[in-house]
């Protein structure tokens, strides 16, 4: 009986190399393709109803966010030349999340979103509070800033920018009167 096992045993051994040959003969003939990762440009941000005590500056305090608000991302290439526009709107809290579908860089460094990307004010949802300002260049547009804000998954990821918050003015704001 044990030379029964024995000669199982060095027969199995004999034939564990033809195995693994066979499995790796299998793995050289069905290339397997690699996984191609998805890289997303996103550019996120407030926009806010600013308060009539502090018009005329760049203060935000007492401000109040405004839903539904428009603004636009735009970039443009090394050459000046718009290469991506798109208008986004504000959530329920002022914020607005741009995810850039097809944002394409010609130039990885002249082309990059933090030199050639921009958010700009469009419209407020607030007639009470719709004209534009230049907080944090609202009107000729607001650089972006990297804050180390990375969405990463298994097969996705997404580089988030941020731009300045951007406010809208009221219209009639009461002068204050000092007694």
């Amino acid at each position: 009986m044990a030379s029964n096992q024995l000669t199982i045993v060095i027969c199995s051994l004999l034939l564990l190399p033809l195995a693994f040959l066979s499995t790796a003969a299998h793995d050289e003939t069905t290339p397997t393709k690699p996984v191609e990762k998805k890289v997303d440009v996103v550019v996120e941000g407030m926009v806010y109803c600013q308060s009539c005590k502090y018009s005329g500056s760049w203060s935000l305090t007492e401000a109040e966010p405004i839903p539904s608000a428009k603004v636009s991302v735009i970039c443009k290439n090394f050459k000046k030349q718009v290469t991506y526009y798109k208008a986004y709107e504000t959530n329920a809290y002022g914020y607005f999340y741009a995810q850039l579908d097809d944002f394409k860089m010609s130039n990885n460094i002249l082309d990059h979103p933090l030199h050639g990307c921009h958010v700009k004010l469009i419209s407020s949802s607030l007639a009470n509070c719709s004209l534009l300002s230049n907080v944090n260049y609202g009107l000729y547009g607001a650089p972006l800033r990297f804050e180390n804000k990375v969405l990463r998954g298994s097969h996705y990821e997404a580089v988030i920018y941020a731009a300045g918050p951007l406010a809208f003015r009221p219209a009639q704001c009461t002068p204050e009167t000092h007694v």
